[in-house]
């Protein structure tokens, strides 16, 4: 599986940004997908993720209320609006596709794509 981001640039704080991502070929698409971030010097860390239906969605604390997650299954995509954004929303966001969660904030996933870079500053 092939997992293409986009969306990614430069914002002032306060404002919003539309993230992408374009998943392709042979793999189980029925799986949950997600959006991780990093920032240089620490580790990626979770943002959100959708399971197949659409109908459970999580979000990390420091996102809750500022970003959502969607999906189209018709066309093996999955967004995340990012709104509100802050300086320290600053990361480059990674797609990822077979994401498990492990309990206590840890998921691992399968596939991963190449990353977006998000740069919030004014």
């Amino acid at each position: 599986m092939q997992l293409v981001e986009s969306g990614g640039g430069l914002v002032q704080p306060g404002g919003s940004l539309r993230l992408s991502c374009a998943a392709s070929g042979r793999a189980d698409y029925k799986r949950v997908m997600g959006w991780f971030r990093q920032v240089p010097g620490k580790e990626r860390e979770f943002v959100s993720t959708i399971a197949w239906a659409g109908t459970i969605k999580y979000y990390a604390d420091s996102v809750k209320g500022r970003f959502a997650i969607s999906r189209d299954n018709s066309k093996n995509t999955v967004d995340l609006q990012m709104n509100n954004l802050n300086p320290e929303d600053t990361a480059v966001y990674y797609c990822a596709n077979g994401c498990i969660n492990y309990g206590g904030g840890r998921w691992e996933c399968e596939y991963w794509g190449q990353g977006t870079q998000v740069t919030v500053s004014s």
